[in-house]
């Protein structure tokens, strides 16, 4: 049963990166995805409304003025739980590398943004969304590493739901205050997603070598 939920996973996820990857082409062709193109209305009625004030707050969580010193508290924190370095520097490190992948992408594609907002660090590129890309490994790793240190089942479920729709309103908070297409979102939650499945692998790969050794 197992086996097959991975090998459904695995289909899926193909499907996904060849959705992004038409994405991809119809930009760097200069033209824009479909779903963008039914989507920019709703953004537009969302200007100057309650919505665009929560987003225009929430966005500030993706943000690399909160998540530097965020990321540094964090890791000292798990390696005070955990007394052991490969929590945080997994932590730290894939938080890292994922901002490192996305400008790296966002250099490739080079995406005009809908809009500039610096205020909001929406400078540059847009395709794909950092705050989306970055948030899902950040806050994925802290609900991973948290939920391993909880011992009940309720618990686990709170931290990994809660973080999980924090992570959801961060990067559709891009699309929200327009800076980013819905397209870039999706993009950056499907690519953040591969690179916390991978940094847990490892992690994981590791430990199992570890206690071998």
């Amino acid at each position: 049963m197992v086996s097959k939920r991975k090998y459904i996973l695995f289909i899926f996820m193909v499907l996904l990166l060849a959705m992004i990857a038409v994405w991809v082409v119809k930009i760097l062709n200069g033209s824009v995805p479909y779903v963008d193109q039914w989507t920019r209305d709703l953004v537009a009625q969302m200007d100057e409304t309650v919505f665009y004030t929560i987003a225009r707050w929430l966005t500030e969580l993706g943000s690399s003025t909160f998540l530097i010193p965020f990321v540094i508290i964090i890791a000292l924190f798990l390696w005070w739980k955990y007394y052991d370095w490969l929590p945080p520097i997994i932590f730290a490190g894939g938080t890292l590398g994922t901002h490192l992948l996305n400008q790296l992408i966002k250099g490739l594609v080079e995406r005009e943004r809908p809009s500039i907002l610096i205020a909001a660090n929406a400078e540059g590129h847009s395709f794909p969304s950092g705050h989306a890309m970055i948030s899902i490994v950040c806050y994925g790793l802290l609900a991973y590493f948290i939920a391993a240190l909880l011992k009940t089942k309720r618990g686990k479920i709170v931290v990994h739901s809660s973080l999980a729709i924090l992570i959801f309103l961060i990067g559709m908070s891009r699309y929200v205050i327009n800076v980013h297409y819905l397209t870039d979102v999706v993009a950056g939650f499907i690519i953040g997603y591969l690179c916390l499945i991978a940094l847990i692998y490892i992690y994981e790969g590791i430990g199992r070598w570890r206690s071998r050794s």
